[in-house]
């Protein structure tokens, strides 16, 4: 049974995008490149638990990045593994009216590309700084932290004209948690313990088309 009452009207799901729209950590297949990976999966691991500051285990991730090229995203985006049911996901809410948004706090660089071809209405990111062709190591711009994600779910949901009641948030780690508290509907895909905890709803199949039926999309 869905969660939400039947009827006529538009849905708003947003999607973290590592671990959850893709089944790839972003950082760590770059750091692999910068030889960096175990380093960096480890404070990727820690800070998906809550057990670190998301900002600072961010610019210490991507301080280990600094000298590759700028060919490394090309090289990262044709290995990245989308995550299986994404498209009858995206389809389904797109037949329906709905919109889908993707936010990361992973980077643009490798999200455009993922966005332009899965159609995505909305999606947001951090950005790498580059300097003569090769990564600084630094960041331009905010950081997309759990306060940005659960922003961006507010600001698309009021450009869209759709009320946050009807609006539902999607993420394996703790910086999802704050937009899932805004969200109409929470949902935990493969997460983190404390993410299961204070969800609405646990899907451990890696299977993203099982979020159509918690809107009555799909039987």
């Amino acid at each position: 049974m869905s969660p939400y009452p039947q009827g006529p009207g538009a849905f708003l799901v947003v999607l973290d995008a590592d671990s959850t729209l893709i089944r790839d950590e972003v950082i760590e297949l770059l750091a692999d490149a910068a030889g960096s990976r175990t380093h960096v999966a480890a404070i990727t691991e820690a800070a998906m638990r809550g057990e670190l500051d998301f900002a600072e285990s961010l610019r210490e991730r991507v301080a280990t990045l600094a000298g590759l090229p700028v060919s490394v995203f090309a090289d990262v985006g044709r290995i990245i593994r989308k995550t299986p049911g994404v498209h009858e996901l995206i389809d389904g809410l797109h037949a329906s009216g709905s919109r889908v948004g993707v936010v990361s706090g992973g980077f643009h660089e490798l999200l455009d590309p993922l966005a332009a071809e899965l159609g995505l209405d909305h999606w947001r990111a951090n950005r790498l700084e580059v300097r003569d062709g090769h990564l600084t190591g630094g960041l331009i711009g905010p950081i997309i932290d759990a306060a940005a994600k659960a922003q961006a779910l507010t600001e698309w949901a009021h450009a869209e004209a759709i009320p946050l009641p009807r609006t539902v948030a999607v993420g394996d780690g703790a910086n999802d948690l704050d937009m899932m508290k805004v969200a109409g509907l929470a949902v935990a895909f493969n997460a983190k313990p404390r993410v299961k905890r204070q969800a609405d709803v646990v899907i451990d199949a890696l299977d993203l088309s099982q979020i159509l039926p918690l809107l009555g999309l799909r039987s």
